[in-house]
């Protein structure tokens, strides 16, 4: 789930000519070979340019250019065409061919896509999340969904802001909240700051549930990064902070931050790419939300 869509680094950080001066240089197949088949650089698809070494997997593919992200996270453009290797052998990499659509269209969170629907006028209900990562992240899976069934995503800046936002909210009929909170778990903070920002309302029309996780970033399956797992990071530590240092990933400041999420969010193509425990959650707040009476 835009004009500029947010998968991967940017490559302007690795120099203005995008193209590199000798990236597609020189005559490097053999003479005598059959003809070089043509295959379409669809995403995920792993090229090698032989001259310079890179590897890197197709991000996107431009107005005649492909973005290749290697295993390190650069990201460089190269123009469509002949000098590419796939799995050793040589190809011409040419720009996918968009498939007709077979059936109903589903969208990112699996559900089937309601077509020349206008978006309905928002509800009075709403769905908090903790963070603005976690707003984007739901955006991205379940936008289609929530503009037709006219549900906001908002915001809180942290649970321990929960009390004050109900208060102020005074959830009732027509005006329910459903909150996403993270590190849910038994005992936890969060937990206890939940219990007590419902004793101040009427909690029949609000409903907190929780994922286990630290940070929604734990949310995205590790192997669309190309990691076994995410890093256990010791308590005291920021747990970003920590996350990208044991990745090998710039952190040292708030751009680094910001970049690595463009990274995570950008390997989410949909539903199948983030974690149950997070899945379900928001399906059931959407569900609570949109419930009549």
């Amino acid at each position: 789930m835009t004009a500029s869509p947010p998968d991967g680094l940017s490559s302007d950080r690795y120099g203005s000519d995008r193209y590199g001066s000798d990236e597609l240089g020189g005559e490097w197949r053999p003479r005598g070979r059959s003809a070089v088949p043509e295959v379409p650089a669809e995403r995920d698809l792993v090229v090698e340019l032989p001259d310079s070494g890179f590897v890197g997997a197709v991000l996107r593919v431009g107005l005649g250019t492909v973005h290749l992200e290697d295993r390190r996270g650069r990201v460089r453009v190269f123009p469509l065409g002949p000098g590419f290797l796939v799995e050793g052998a040589p190809v011409i990499l040419a720009a996918p061919v968009a498939a007709a659509p077979v059936g109903r269209r589903r969208t990112a969170s699996g559900s089937f896509a309601v077509e020349q629907q206008r978006a309905r006028v928002a509800r009075g209900s709403r769905i908090w999340v903790e963070g603005r990562h976690d707003a984007e992240l739901v955006e991205q899976v379940w936008g289609d969904d929530l503009r037709v069934e006219g549900v906001v995503v908002e915001y809180l800046d942290g649970v321990d802001r929960l009390a004050e936002r109900l208060r102020e909210f005074a959830p009732g009929r027509g005006r329910r909240v459903g909150v996403l909170v993270d590190h849910w778990v038994r005992g936890s903070k969060e937990e206890r700051l939940a219990a007590e920002a419902l004793r101040g309302v009427d909690a029949r029309h609000v409903l907190v549930v929780g994922h286990p996780y630290v940070d929604v970033w734990q949310a995205v399956k590790p192997e669309r990064l190309g990691i076994e797992h995410w890093p256990e990071v010791p308590r005291g530590q920021d747990w970003k902070t920590g996350v990208l240092r044991s990745l090998g990933w710039p952190h040292a400041t708030q751009a680094d931050t910001a970049a690595a999420w463009r990274r995570i969010r950008g390997s989410v193509r949909h539903f199948g790419d983030l974690d149950p425990a997070l899945l379900g959650r928001v399906e059931e707040l959407i569900d609570f939300v949109t419930a009549e009476g």
